[in-house]
C-alpha cells in the first residue's frame, strides 16, 4: 500500500527549498510514497514547488500584519475557510503522516492532522520557535530542530535534533568555482561577492550595495547581485555599463552563486546559515530586524561568538556594509578562520534524518 504524506508551509525560500529538501529525501528512501504540498495562494511556494516536480493545493490564507492592524480585520474568516480547504484536501487525498515547515499554512493543516490522529511532524529551522509552532508542538508526534536546548519551547520527549535541511543541488554539488563564475559571465581573476538578501530581497542590503556601487569596481571586486523583485529594475539600471556586476531578482541555480562566491553578503535566516555552512563561505550578516522575536540577530550574534561570521546591523547597513566587506576581501587570515569555523557547523544529512522519522511513524 502506498504511503502518502502532506508537506505543509511556505511563504519564503527559507521554509520551501527545505520542505523540496525533505520531499525529495522521502522520495529517495521510498520511491513509491504519495506528496501533496499544501502552501498560501499567492506565495512563492505556488510557482516554485511545481517546478520542483511535485503537486501543491493552495489556501486562503494569510498571517498576522504587524505594521497594520486594519488588513487583520479578515483573518477569522480566511482561517475558518482554509480550516474547510484542508478538511477536502484530507477527505480527498488521505494523508498517513503530515510535516509542517512553517509559513502561513502550516497551522490549519497540522491542527486538522492532530484532531484526527493522523502523525504530525514540524520542522523548527530557528534557535526561537514561532508561536504557532509552539502551539503545535504540544501535539506534535515527532519536532525536529537544528539545535540543542529547544526543550523550553517543546515537549523534550518529541524533539529530534536533525539540523536544517540543504538543497541536495546545494549539499552535493560538483560546480567548480570556474564554472560558477562563466555562468554569471564575470572575470575569474577577481575576486567576487555574492550578496542574497532572501528570495524577497533585503531593502537595507540593496540600498547600500546600490550606493557603493563605484567601491567595488575601486577595489578590484566583483558582485554576484540578487536583489529580490521589488529593487531588480533599480538595481538593473544602476548596474548598467558595469562589467564587475550582475544583477537579478531571483538565483534559480545557487549552486553556481556560491561556487563563483569568495565572499558572501547574506541575511541570517536559518536556512541560509545552513546552506552557507556546507558551502563553507566567509559571510557578512545582516540580519532582519523584523524577523520574529528578533531570531535571525540572535542567529547571527551566535556564528560571532563563534569567529564563524562578521555581523552589521540593519540600521548600520548603508554606512557600514560596503566598507566592511572591502577590508574582509583584503584580509585571507579572516576569511579563512571564518570558512573553517562555518564549516565546523555544516550538516549535511538533515533531509533523511527528518524523512526516515517520518517514513517509519507510518502504520500500513
Amino acid at each position: 500500500m502506498t504511503k502518502k504524506i502532506i508537506i505543509a508551509g511556505g511563504g519564503t525560500g527559507g521554509h520551501i527549498f527545505p520542505a523540496i529538501a525533505i520531499a525529495n529525501a522521502i522520495k529517495k528512501l521510498a520511491p513509491s510514497t504519495e506528496i501533496l504540498f499544501v502552501g498560501a495562494k499567492g506565495k512563492m511556494e505556488m510557482e516554485k514547488i511545481p517546478q520542483a516536480g511535485y503537486r501543491i493545493e493552495g489556501l486562503d490564507i494569510a498571517g498576522f500584519n504587524r505594521s497594520s492592524l486594519i488588513k487583520n480585520i479578515g483573518l477569522p474568516f480566511k482561517l475558518a475557510k482554509s480550516f474547510l480547504q484542508v478538511k477536502r484536501i484530507f477527505k480527498s487525498f488521505r494523508p498517513d503522516a503530515v510535516i509542517g515547515v512553517g509559513g502561513y499554512s502550516s497551522y490549519p493543516v497540522l491542527r486538522y492532522a492532530q484532531s484526527k490522529g493522523i502523525p504530525s511532524f514540524i520542522h523548527e529551522s530557528n534557535s526561537f520557535a514561532g508561536k504557532s509552532n509552539k502551539m503545535l508542538g504540544k501535539k506534535a508526534t515527532g519536532i525536529f530542530v537544528a539545535s540543542e536546548g529547544m526543550e523550553k519551547f517543546f515537549p523534550s520527549k518529541g524533539i529530534v535534533i536533525s539540523g536544517n535541511p540543504v538543497r541536495a543541488s546545494i549539499s552535493g554539488s560538483i560546480v567548480t568555482r570556474e564554472e560558477g563564475i562563466k555562468f554569471f559571465g564575470l572575470d575569474p581573476v577577481k575576486k567576487t561577492v555574492l550578496s542574497i538578501g532572501g528570495s524577497l530581497g533585503a531593502k537595507s542590503i540593496n540600498e547600500a550595495l546600490d550606493a557603493g556601487l563605484e567601491e567595488f569596481e575601486k577595489n578590484g571586486l566583483q558582485l554576484i547581485w540578487q536583489t529580490g523583485k521589488p529593487y531588480a529594475e533599480k538595481g538593473k539600471q544602476r548596474a548598467s555599463g558595469k562589467s564587475n556586476v550582475w544583477v537579478g531578482d531571483f538565483i534559480a541555480k545557487m549552486e553556481n552563486a556560491y561556487a563563483a562566491a569568495d565572499l558572501v553578503i547574506s541575511r541570517s535566516g536559518a536556512i541560509a546559515i545552513a546552506e552557507l555552512a556546507v558551502m563553507k563561505k566567509p559571510v557578512v550578516f545582516v540580519p532582519f530586524p523584523y524577523a520574529a522575536e528578533d531570531h535571525q540577530s540572535v542567529n547571527a550574534q551566535s556564528l560571532v561568538n563563534k569567529n564563524a561570521g562578521i555581523m552589521i546591523k540593519d540600521s548600520e547597513a548603508f554606512n557600514k556594509l560596503v566598507p566592511a566587506i572591502i577590508a574582509l576581501s583584503k584580509d585571507e587570515q579572516k576569511q579563512n578562520e571564518l570558512k573553517d569555523n562555518m564549516a565546523g557547523l555544516a550538516i549535511t544529512s538533515a533531509d533523511e534524518i527528518i524523512a526516515r522519522e517520518i517514513l517509519n511513524s507510518i502504520k500500513i
